[in-house]
């Protein structure tokens, strides 16, 4: 038998899923055990509305376990600085637990946290706008809010919390972000992981479909009763569901160039009034019309004439001008379209080479009509590829 036969499988970690998730109306008030079991000095880590928000529920949850609990804010960003302040915070109050409240970065910044001092992590999401609250990840930013680089982390959080009251408190313009960062999971797992015959990332993508559907279905009645049956289920599928996709697929099947379009935007100052769903829904549109560019593929030219009926009846931005960046000036739109093609991006899990001006190209035209379509794109089912009808 050669040797090459005889080669063990590499050792691969997976990351699937948190330890504990407590979800439901009320679910923070019923999980201070939960808490109490991780540690008894915990460092609570938000933004400073967050922390004014939470502080009434969460503060008296924690003195009822004899908890003593420092509270800091992570800052303007989950950036190295940021993250320094609150290693030196954790140290100082001898915190044996971290809890993450808030949104993405927030979340980030708290996971991170706990990963680099080796303590358990609660996240409480206060906005159904990522998945964050459930992945072994973190994005770290500049102090000037653009992406830098990410971090796996050692393991998924120890305890999710997932609130509906908490959550319904957030704008509804945030669920709208985590429809659309939600979505990303199909489009990018798809380009990226779509012909693999490895059985977790079948897996992956298939449900990164199943979640696709469940959105174009439900997000539109969810919306319009916000709280309701409908709308638990999609904020489930847009924190649960989509951690989930990235934890059974790994980085293999996590991003492509709809992130890689975001990342680059961050680093545009002019963008971060728009949310981080919403700059990836964006580049939904962007990598779509990539494919349509370099490769010529009329599936992908439909799928993204389905994504722009969809995204204007939910309220997503179809086009640069809708996420503000309408008179950003060309080199700035150069340097974001630059930092996205960079040496080591997500972008180069396409399947195809590309380049700065051809990803240019694809940013100024994701309203583009095409031709031949328009007869084919009314007979279809309104939200589903052609080769498959949405399934309820």
């Amino acid at each position: 038998m050669s040797d090459s036969t005889c080669k063990a499988p590499p050792i691969l970690s997976l990351h699937a899923a948190p330890a504990w998730v407590i979800r439901g109306e009320q679910a923070l008030a019923a999980s201070g055990s939960a808490i109490a079991q991780l540690g008894s000095r915990p460092l609570v880590i938000g933004g400073d509305r967050t922390l004014e928000l939470i502080h009434p529920l969460l503060h008296p949850l924690l003195l009822e376990q004899s908890q003593q609990a420092a509270w800091l804010a992570y800052g303007k960003d989950c950036s190295e600085a940021s993250l320094a302040v609150l290693r030196q915070a954790a140290a100082e109050s001898k915190s044996d637990v971290v809890i993450g409240v808030g949104g993405g970065k927030a979340l980030d910044a708290a996971k991170l946290v706990a990963h680099q001092l080796q303590l358990p992590i609660v996240t409480i999401p206060t906005s159904a706008a990522t998945c964050a609250a459930w992945t072994a990840l973190s994005n770290v930013y500049s102090d000037q809010g653009g992406f830098l680089y990410d971090v796996g982390l050692a393991h998924c959080p120890d305890v999710l919390i997932l609130d509906y009251d908490l959550i319904q408190t957030a704008p509804p313009r945030s669920l709208v972000a985590g429809i659309g960062d939600a979505l990303a999971k199909w489009y990018e797992a798809s380009v990226s992981s779509g012909h693999s015959d490895q059985t977790l990332l079948i897996a992956a993508v298939q449900q990164a479909r199943v979640l696709r559907d469940i959105l174009f279905q439900k997000s539109l009645p969810a919306l319009q009763d916000p709280g309701g049956p409908i709308w638990r289920e999609v904020v489930d599928a847009t924190v649960l569901l989509a951690g989930v996709i990235g934890g059974l697929g790994g980085a293999q099947c996590r991003t492509v160039a709809a992130h890689a379009v975001h990342n680059g935007l961050t680093h545009i100052a002019a963008s971060h009034s728009s949310l981080h769903g919403e700059k990836v829904a964006y580049g939904i549109l962007v990598q779509l019309r990539l494919e349509e560019i370099v490769q010529g593929n009329q599936l992908a030219a439909t799928a993204r004439h389905q994504l722009l009926k969809f995204y204007a009846e939910i309220g997503l931005p179809q086009d640069l001008a809708a996420l503000g960046l309408g008179n950003v000036c060309l080199f700035e739109l150069q340097q974001a379209a630059d930092l996205a093609c960079a040496p080591g991006s997500d972008i180069h899990r396409l399947p195809f080479p590309i380049e700065p001006s051809q990803l240019m190209a694809a940013m100024v035209s994701t309203l583009a009509p095409v031709r031949g379509e328009r007869n084919r794109i009314e007979e279809l089912s309104p939200y589903s590829y052609p080769d498959q009808e949405v399934t309820p």
